[in-house]
């Protein structure tokens, strides 16, 4: 399927993100048909050396987040490459960055001084890890240290393990997203007022944003959040549970759905007792609850209980591995799974009627398109030889940072 068929048909990003955060973020721009132009440094994006595994010398990390995407190599730190990349700026949408704080002005590419002037219409992104003031203002930002100071790791694990880092990289994937919002919401301003901005989205602020209860139960009880482990604090049975052969997780969230839990398990009689009639009478119950549920579930195997559970209304879930979920067949009837010359990936969660998202070409090599990039905005054959020349522009990847 051609790009000019996906939502955002006719965007043009200049995208001079790396690591995670931004990536992520461009590549749901690029899935739904965003002509991305990804400007990676001499040495490359750094995820193209976090492995194993590799395949052809680029990481998986680098894989799973830069499909759909054509990569040019620049040395921005010389004056002749911000002319380049002020050339690609001239018909771009969007400029998406994720550079320590204050290092695009360092460079002459400012946006309040000299990008929003010369290119009004240009939604400018940037992520940064703390945001450009404040205590911690400018300092870099992993996702995994931004998850322990914002309270995220505090929030998970169990008393016995103490706090543990989310394993999943939510931070970065977080704010990727609240990015890609930030954009849409830019773009579509832009329509009525003619104008670009800066849209500016730290990975400290995302972090506080996805706490939620645990703030929203801080805010009013005043009391701190205790490690439960799997279970949720403010929900009851809400947590894994052990069967005769696979873990299954028991997210029971209203009466009527704890009733058919009941029915399923043969306790038909057990919501009448006054310890387990509400969610808060089960909250507050909640050890002597799950020591019957216990004893019920590991009478049953795990995922066809999990299966008749689902089809009685109340919502369950096997602890699938990751292999068991990409070879699932509901994965695969939702298309999130994509494959094409080798590549393998996750795929597209929104789906639209008339434009759907694609996966329509692998993750680029370092610098692959770097060339025709440059001819498709004017660069003669002689001034590219040149940029090559005067180590401005890269088909090779530089070896050191």
């Amino acid at each position: 399927m051609n790009a000019s068929t996906g939502t955002l048909a006719g965007i043009k990003v200049i995208d001079l993100t790396r690591i995670l955060s931004g990536p992520y973020g461009s590549q749901i721009l690029a899935d739904h048909g965003a002509t991305v132009i990804k400007v990676e440094p001499p040495a490359g994006d750094e995820t193209r050396d976090w492995g194993p595994p590799f395949r052809d010398g680029t990481a998986s990390y680098f894989v799973g987040v830069n499909r759909n995407k054509r990569s040019i190599a620049l040395d921005l730190t010389k004056p002749e490459g911000r002319e380049v990349l002020f050339r690609l700026l001239e018909d771009a949408d969007v400029l998406f960055e994720n550079f320590k704080t204050g290092q695009l002005a360092k460079w002459g590419l400012d946006y309040e001084t000299v990008l929003k002037d010369r290119f009004p219409r240009l939604v400018y992104a940037q992520i940064s890890g703390f945001g450009p003031d404040g205590p911690l203002g400018g300092l870099p930002g992993y996702d995994a240290a931004v998850q322990a100071s914002s309270g995220l790791m505090s929030i998970n694990g169990s008393p016995e393990s103490g706090p543990v880092r989310l394993g999943t990289p939510i931070v970065d994937l977080g704010t990727g997203l609240n990015a890609v919002i930030g954009i849409l919401m830019a773009l579509l301003e832009r329509q009525r007022s003619g104008r670009g901005q800066h849209v500016e989205c730290s990975l400290y602020d995302v972090g506080i944003s996805l706490l939620h209860p645990h703030a929203a139960n801080y805010f009013m009880s005043g009391d701190p959040p205790k490690l439960l482990g799997n279970s949720h604090p403010n929900i009851c049975p809400y947590d894994q549970y052990k069967t005769k052969t696979r873990p299954i997780f028991l997210a029971v969230g209203n009466d009527t759905q704890f009733r058919r839990l009941c029915q399923v398990l043969g306790v038909a009689d057990l919501p009448a007792d006054p310890r387990f009639k509400s969610n808060r009478d089960r909250v507050a119950h909640r050890a002597e609850l799950n020591r019957i549920l216990l004893d019920l579930l590991l009478q049953h195997d795990g995922p066809a209980l999990a299966s008749q559970l689902l089809d009685a209304g109340v919502p369950v879930g096997p602890v699938q591995s990751i292999p068991e979920v990409m070879d699932d067949a509901h994965t695969r009837h939702r298309d999130m799974v994509v494959e094409m010359d080798g590549y393998r990936g996750t795929g597209i969660p929104l789906k639209f009627t008339r434009t759907p998202g694609t996966a329509r070409t692998k993750p680029p090599a370092f610098g692959a398109e770097g060339a025709d990039i440059l001819a498709e905005h004017g660069f003669s054959a002689g001034e590219i030889a040149g940029l090559k020349e005067a180590g401005v522009l890269f088909e090779e990847r530089k070896k050191g940072r």
